[in-house]
C-alpha cells in the first residue's frame, strides 16, 4: 500500500510542477519568437492551470475509464469554486470587475448547464465533444476582438453573426509577407541561442513530466478504486479532482494575497471553461463518455449550484464575502461527505 501511495503521490508532484514548467517555458519561447504577450496568455497562461486535468483526463481515456475523466472534470469545478475561492475568500475580501461576471461568468454557467445537457442521454459522444471544443475555440476567437464593456449579449452576437470566421481571416491568417520574411530571418537566427535551446529542453522534460506523472495518478486511482471497492467516478471528484486543483489553489491565493482577486477570480472562471470545453472536449473525442445516474442526479446539478452561487455573490458589489466564501468552503465539505458516507451512490 505505501508503494501505490508513493507513485500516487509522485505522479501529482510531476504533474502539478511539470504543467508549471512547461508553462514557464513555452512562454518564454513563444517571447523569443515574437509572439506577443496577449497571444501567449490568451493561450499558454489561461490554459496553464488546466493541464493538469486535461493530462490526467486523457490518460484516463487511453485507460477507458469514463469515470474518472467525468469525475476530474465536475470535482475540479466544485472544488475551484466550493475549496479555491471559498478559502481565499475566508482570509481575503475578494474584489473583481462586473465586466468579467457579465461575460466570462455567464459563459462558465453556460458551459455547465451545456454539459448537463449532455449527460441527460447518460453519455457524452464524439460529436457532442466537437461541440465543446468548437465552443472553446469561438470564445478564444471572441478574446481576441475583446472592447471594453462587453457582455454575454457581445459573444451570442459574436457567435450567431459568425464573427470568429471574420476574426480567424484577419487575425491568424492574415499575413504581411515583407515582415514575415524579416520575423522569419530574426526566428533562425534565434533557433540558434543557446538559451532558446536551453527552454526548449525544459519544455520536452516538462512535457514528458506531465505525461509520466498523469500516468502514475491515473493507475494508482484505479488501484485505490478497486482495492477501496470505491467507484472511479469518486476518485475522480475527491483525490483526482483535488490534486489537479492545486495549481488553481496556488495561483489564486497568491493573486489574492497581493490584492489582485479579479486575476483570482478570472483564473477560476477560465479554467472552469477550459475544464468542461476543451478537457471534456478532448476526451469525449479519444471515448464516449458513459455518465452514472449519480453524476446526472447529484454532482452536475451540484456544480451548477455551486456555479449560481459564485455568481450571485459576485453580483454584490463584484466581491465576495468572508461569510459567503465560508459557505462555499461548507458546500464543498458537505459533498464529500455525502460522496464518502455512500448516500449519494
Amino acid at each position: 500500500m505505501m508503494f501505490e501511495i508513493f507513485f500516487f503521490v509522485l505522479g501529482l508532484i510531476l504533474l502539478v510542477v511539470g504543467a508549471d514548467y512547461f508553462v514557464k517555458y513555452a512562454s518564454l519561447i513563444a517571447k523569443r519568437l515574437g509572439v506577443s504577450e496577449f497571444i501567449i496568455g490568451l493561450t499558454l497562461v489561461s490554459l496553464g492551470t488546466s493541464i493538469p486535468e486535461l493530462a490526467s483526463s486523457v490518460v484516463a481515456s487511453i485507460f477507458k475509464d469514463s469515470g474518472l475523466i467525468i469525475g476530474n472534470i465536475v470535482g475540479s469545478n466544485i472544488a475551484n469554486i466550493g475549496l479555491v475561492i471559498g478559502l481565499i475568500a475566508s482570509f481575503y475580501l475578494i474584489k473583481t470587475k462586473g465586466a468579467m461576471l457579465k461575460r466570462d461568468g455567464f459563459i462558465m454557467l453556460f458551459a455547465v448547464v451545456l454539459f448537463f445537457l449532455f449527460t441527460l442521454d447518460g453519455v457524452i459522444g464524439r460529436s457532442e465533444g466537437l461541440v465543446f471544443i468548437f465552443f472553446y475555440g469561438v470564445y478564444l476567437l471572441f478574446l481576441f476582438e475583446e472592447k471594453p464593456g462587453e457582455d454575454i449579449r457581445s459573444f451570442i452576437r459574436y457567435f450567431f453573426r459568425l464573427q470568429y470566421l471574420a476574426t480567424i481571416r484577419s487575425r491568424v491568417l492574415y499575413i504581411d509577407h515583407k515582415k514575415k520574411k524579416i520575423k522569419q530571418r530574426k526566428k533562425v537566427k534565434r533557433m540558434f541561442e543557446w538559451q532558446l535551446v536551453k527552454d526548449i529542453v525544459f519544455v520536452i522534460l516538462s512535457g514528458g513530466a506531465i505525461v509520466l506523472g498523469a500516468d502514475f495518478l491515473i493507475r494508482e486511482a484505479v488501484f485505490f478504486a478497486g482495492f477501496f471497492n470505491i467507484s472511479s467516478n469518486i476518485i475522480g471528484i475527491s483525490l483526482i479532482a483535488l490534486g489537479t486543483s492545486l495549481p488553481e489553489l496556488i495561483v489564486s491565493f497568491s493573486a489574492a494575497r497581493k490584492g489582485f482577486g479579479g486575476i483570482a477570480i478570472g483564473n477560476i472562471i477560465g479554467s472552469n471553461i477550459a475544464n468542461i470545453f476543451l478537457v471534456g472536449g478532448v476526451a469525449a473525442l479519444i471515448i464516449p463518455l458513459e455518465i452514472v445516474k449519480s453524476t446526472i442526479y447529484f454532482t452536475v446539478p451540484f456544480m451548477i449550484l455551486m456555479t449560481l452561487l459564485l455568481l450571485m455573490f459576485l453580483k454584490t458589489r463584484w466581491r465576495i464575502k468572508r461569510w459567503e466564501g465560508m459557505i462555499l468552503v461548507f458546500l464543498y465539505i458537505l459533498m464529500m461527505v455525502l460522496l464518502f458516507s455512500g448516500w449519494v451512490f
